[in-house]
C-alpha cells in the first residue's frame, strides 16, 4: 500500500471525539481500534523499509570508510515525511475503510437469535 497517496495530514489535527465514537458508540472501543490499526500499519512501514534498507547493508567488518549513498538517503527521507501511522489509521476510520468486530457482541447476537 502506498502510504503518500493517503489523504492524512501529515501533521496533528484536532478531532471531534464524538465523531470517532459515531461508529463504535464508545470512544475507547475507537481508540482501542485505532491503536490495534496504527500498529498494524507501523509494522507494514517497518517492514518495507528494512526490506529496501537490507540492499544497502555491508556485511564487511571494517570502519575505515563510511560513505553515504544517495538512494539510502533518498529511501529515508520518503519514510521521514510519511504521515504518522496513528493519523493513517484515523484517517482509514473517518473513511470506513477499517473492518472491525466484536466478538463479544457478535455472541451476544448469536444468544439472542437462538431464544427467538
Amino acid at each position: 500500500m502506498d502510504y503518500k497517496k493517503s489523504k492524512a495530514p501529515v501533521n496533528t489535527v484536532t478531532r471531534n471525539v464524538m465523531d470517532l465514537s459515531k461508529e463504535t458508540g464508545n470512544i475507547y472501543e475507537s481508540v482501542a481500534i485505532l491503536s490495534k490499526r496504527a500498529n498494524q500499519i507501523s509494522a507494514q512501514i517497518k517492514d518495507d523499509l528494512s526490506k529496501k534498507l537490507a540492499e544497502f547493508a555491508s556485511y564487511n567488518d571494517s570502519l575505515e570508510e563510511v560513505f553515504e549513498n544517495r538512494e539510502q538517503i533518498e529511501i529515508s527521507r520518503y519514510y521521514e515525511k510519511l504521515p504518522k501511522p496513528s493519523l493513517l489509521a484515523t484517517q482509514e476510520f473517518i473513511e470506513d475503510k477499517i473492518y472491525w468486530r466484536d466478538p463479544a457482541r457478535d455472541a451476544q447476537s448469536l444468544e439472542d437469535d437462538d431464544r427467538l
